[in-house]
């Protein structure tokens, strides 16, 4: 898995400061961004955290690039409607010796990795053969209609991967860009980064976690689980540690911005 964070709303807390303090201000925009800098608009960001007044981060926007992540992580992502994505199509790409996302649970086990290795080679094999097959049908009917052998060929094997990408696992490894607010990221967050997230998806919001805590420190200042900064959201189906979750994302933290929370 490869995650970066690729771009930002510029100075994105002096924008959500500015956009909070507009609400009760009778003055003009120019003279109000002129009384923010940086650490004012680092705590007053703070303290709107405090009091729980989450719309004005909304104005900020962090956009991630993602890829060595699965086909399975992505169908969870995408449940998070309040975000933008770009994906690699399966229907236009074609995933010739594909890549795959290995669960570390498999991965430990010889047996069980041997047996995970050869269904992937085997559906890689079978993807190429019936690619082939509906490429050389198709094919034949577009020369049949007229089209010239270059463009027969082309446009036989864009329409044979549209059909021959069913085959494909949901391990088969996909790459992404994909764009939040920082009041959705603070809420994807507390679900992802919950001991009982899967693993893939928990890890790929723990790298998000660390890069977007980085450029902005006092927008996701108690970005994590919902134990990390209170009560265990989970009820009954809390895992129980939530004092070992506390000191891991104060941890990951101080690590995001160099040692210094």
């Amino acid at each position: 898995m490869k995650v970066k964070l690729i771009a930002h709303t510029p100075q994105p807390e002096k924008v959500v400061a500015a956009a909070a303090k507009l609400c009760y201000a009778n003055t003009g925009i120019d003279e109000l961004l002129e009384g923010l800098d940086a650490e004012k608009s680092r705590d007053f960001v703070r303290m709107l955290a405090e009091l729980g007044h989450e719309s004005p981060t909304e104005h900020a926007s962090f956009t991630f690039a993602a890829e060595g992540v699965s086909r399975s992580l992505l169908a969870q992502i995408t449940r998070h409607r309040i975000a933008s994505f770009s994906v690699q199509s399966q229907r236009y790409v074609k995933m010739d010796a594909f890549a795959y996302v290995l669960p570390p649970e498999i991965e430990k086990i010889p047996e069980a990795k041997a047996l995970f290795e050869q269904a992937m080679n085997d559906e890689a094999a079978r993807y190429e053969q019936l690619t082939e097959i509906l490429k050389k049908e198709h094919e034949e009917a577009y020369l049949k209609e007229g089209l010239a052998q270059k463009e027969a060929t082309s446009k036989a094997e864009k329409k044979a991967i549209e059909d021959a990408r069913f085959l494909l696992p949901n391990g088969c490894s996909t790459k992404m860009i994909f764009t939040m607010n920082a009041r959705s990221l603070n809420h994807f967050f507390i679900l992802r980064c919950c001991n009982r997230a899967q693993w893939e998806i928990h890890a790929l919001a723990d790298e998000m976690l660390k890069l977007a805590f980085a450029a902005a420190p006092a927008l996701f200042a108690k970005a994590g689980p919902s134990c990390a900064a209170g009560p265990c959201g989970e009820g009954k189906m809390s895992c129980g540690r939530a004092a070992e979750m506390r000191a891991a994302y104060a941890a990951l933290r101080a690590q995001a911005c160099g040692g210094e929370e």
